[in-house]
């Protein structure tokens, strides 16, 4: 992308008559569901017990079920982010790099993770690798036989020390998945960059940090955001796949309060309002991090 071409694109945050259009449509779709939930199927909404159950504190004195369940999702995303792009950015340039040895073994990882299902990929890498890699690491003291109390930091990071076992199961499961998805967006990113500025940074006998750091990074940085952002929120919202093994995040903790409580409707609807709330902030974010990246390269 051009200087020139930089300095037009700007980011508007202004809602347009179209955007009033889609709220409009959408609020009235929600209404008439609304209603005819009431009337049609005889359901009758209790949202006064759902909020009432997902505010009570545990027995122990801890958090409300639902909010653990939220900051577990959080924390579950976080982790597996930094996994995904620090793997994926490794795949992705491997990728891209014009040694086979590297290159193919990257086309290799990308192309069977991507080719496989999530829910597939999640179910074979929990019980066939995951049980191996453990014990493997020198791990299985400290996430499995772990005794005695953990500092603050440690609980805040990793949460209960009874499932740090299932917190690292499903950040390699989540973070190894979305890995191949960031890694095609970084090797779409560093092919999408001209040649001459490859060319320019090397007859400029710039460092590779420096061409990276100067030159190639921002170029990249600035064609990857938008892809980059999409993946991110999927790897949110993939999270959900890991209540399957048991993992006791918000969808996992939804399931089971909706079929103690009964409350079925008014608790997947909140569930869904968190998942919604997380997502739209993340596409703000990386909104943000677009413009000021924008301003960087047109100075």
């Amino acid at each position: 992308m051009t200087m020139p071409l930089l300095k037009k694109c700007k980011l508007s945050y202004s809602f347009n008559k179209l955007d009033y259009v889609l709220v409009f449509i959408f609020s009235v779709f929600i209404g008439w569901v609304y209603y005819r939930s009431s009337i049609g199927i005889n359901y009758h909404w209790h949202w006064s017990a759902a909020f009432d159950l997902i505010f009570t504190a545990r027995a122990n004195g801890n958090l409300p079920y639902f909010f653990q369940g939220i900051i577990s999702t959080i924390r579950l995303s976080l982790w597996g982010l930094m996994l995904a792009i620090v793997v994926g950015t490794m795949i992705g340039v491997a990728r891209h790099s014009k040694v086979a040895l590297f290159r193919r073994p990257a086309i290799i990882y990308i192309q069977l993770i991507r080719n496989i299902p999530p829910l597939v990929f999640i179910f074979i890498f929990y019980f066939f690798v995951s049980n191996q890699i453990i014990p493997q690491l020198g791990l299985t003291t400290l996430l499995r036989e772990h005794q005695g109390e953990t500092n603050p930091i440690a609980a805040c990071l990793f949460g209960p020390a009874n499932l740090w076992e299932n917190l690292f199961s499903g950040v390699l499961c989540i973070g190894l998945l979305s890995a191949a998805y960031i890694a095609e967006v970084i090797r779409a990113g560093l092919a999408g960059v001209d040649k001459g500025q490859w060319e320019a940074s090397h007859a400029l006998g710039l460092s590779n940090w420096s061409k990276y750091r100067y030159v190639i990074g921002p170029q990249v940085l600035t064609q990857i955001i938008p892809p980059l952002a999409g993946q991110v929120i999927s790897l949110v919202k993939d999270s959900s796949i890991v209540s399957l093994i048991s993992i006791q995040e918000l969808t996992f903790v939804g399931t089971e309060m909706a079929n103690s409580s009964g409350l079925i409707f008014e608790i997947w609807l909140l569930v869904g309002f968190v998942y919604l709330t997380l997502c739209l902030a993340l596409s703000l974010l990386f909104s943000h991090f677009e413009g000021k990246n924008r301003k960087y390269l047109t100075k």
